[in-house]
């Protein structure tokens, strides 16, 4: 392999005019979109629910968030996302994936009642067929858009996962935010407190639960080099959250014998292993970053020892508090900066291994490298 001269990384980052103006154009209309989208919720809630019982349900909606977005981001620890693309999942899904949602599902639920004659027999008929069908394609469509507008910032099964995640957290959030309100006008506090101990602490992972087995099928196509795997993994991933969110949904329509039997029998065993997901998922990782950033070591461009801290945690919490302790806030910026830019370089290798790279992944590898070498630099100056 052949290595060019060496130039600041953030040299090839820099946009001319053109590009810069495209990309503030795009975020004025996610902005607007985004605003639009919750205007019209806030009509909604505030015509329905009425301000008092919109603002408590709200309150009581965002409590399970920090349970569940923690997890997410835990995962994401080796090779964090860019926080704006997270914010934008989160608002993805609490936003436009819930109204569009809510418009399929009330045009499904009158097309069901006309044809069944009850409403009885339409919600039924809505929450086991059209519910999951909708909201799964609404929340999964933001991971394939992220996948398909981001490549480059996309990297596997890991960042699948947050980003459905994500997403699913924040659909669940407004969805809880109806929950709770019509439990709140109907029954009062006692219906209230049961909803958000049914929803907001036995269930806060349902939702996610089930749109990351979409966000794992949109990861094992990002990299994959077989092009049939790039079409089935996704539209597979879909059908099984489609699924798993019709068997919930199923069980909670048919009364509460029904609900505590599925969550019993299968929901908690499902979440174990869903857990358990989620740690093998962070281990692997970190197995691989240490797997593809060894050939770097045998190059000269990191040590053996470096490896060994990138591929743990825990190195990489050592290694962190090293840095600040020898050289303060300076040195410990820098090495955040090292342990980022080796995990985008030892996820680019997993993704030019599989052949899922870009046209620019030789020439992003050789920035990387750079930038390693940089940052290197600055927190061992620091620390004498």
């Amino acid at each position: 392999m052949t290595w060019g001269a060496e130039r600041p990384y953030a040299m090839a980052q820099r946009r001319t005019g053109r590009p810069a103006l495209r990309g503030w154009l795009l975020a004025g209309l996610i902005v607007v979109g985004f605003t639009l989208a919750a205007i019209v919720l806030a009509v909604y809630y505030g015509a329905t629910l009425g301000l008092v019982t919109t603002l408590l349900a709200i309150l009581l909606a965002a409590l399970p968030l920090g349970i569940v977005i923690p997890t997410f981001l835990w995962l994401d620890r080796f090779e964090a996302e860019p926080t704006r693309y997270l914010v934008v999942a989160f608002l993805w899904g609490a936003l436009v994936a819930a109204i569009a949602a809510a418009i399929f599902n009330t045009g499904a639920d009158v097309a069901f009642q006309a044809a069944t004659g009850t409403a009885s027999e339409a919600s039924l008929a809505t929450a086991v067929f059209s519910a999951p069908l909708v909201e799964e394609a609404s929340k999964g469509l933001l991971v394939a858009l992220v996948w398909w507008l981001r490549r480059r910032e996309f990297d596997g099964i890991i960042d699948g996962m947050v980003y459905a995640g994500i997403v699913a957290a924040g659909f669940a959030f407004t969805e809880n935010i109806q929950y709770l309100g019509l439990a709140y006008q109907q029954g009062g506090d006692q219906a209230l407190t049961g909803t958000f101990i049914a929803r907001g602490l036995f269930t806060p992972f349902a939702h996610p639960m089930f749109t990351v087995l979409t966000g794992i099928g949109i990861g094992i196509a990002a990299t994959t080099r077989h092009r049939p795997l790039k079409v089935l993994a996704p539209l597979g991933g879909y059908l099984l959250a489609v699924m798993a969110h019709a068997l919930w949904n199923l069980a909670a329509v048919t009364g509460a014998a029904g609900m505590v039997t599925v969550y019993v029998a299968v929901e908690v065993p499902v979440f174990a292993a869903f857990l358990t997901l989620v740690v093998w998922a962070r281990r692997r990782e970190g197995r691989l970053i240490g797997r593809y950033l060894s050939p770097y070591a045998d190059a000269g461009w990191l040590t053996p020892s470096e490896v060994h801290m990138l591929s743990t945690m825990a190195g990489r919490r050592s290694a962190r508090m090293w840095a600040k302790t020898t050289g303060g806030a300076s040195a410990l910026r820098s090495m955040r900066r090292f342990q980022d830019a080796a995990s985008e370089l030892a996820l680019l290798r997993v993704r030019m291994h599989h052949s899922a790279a870009d046209a620019r992944a030789l020439e992003t590898e050789q920035e990387l490298l750079e930038a390693l070498t940089a940052r290197r630099r600055e927190f061992v100056s620091s620390g004498r």
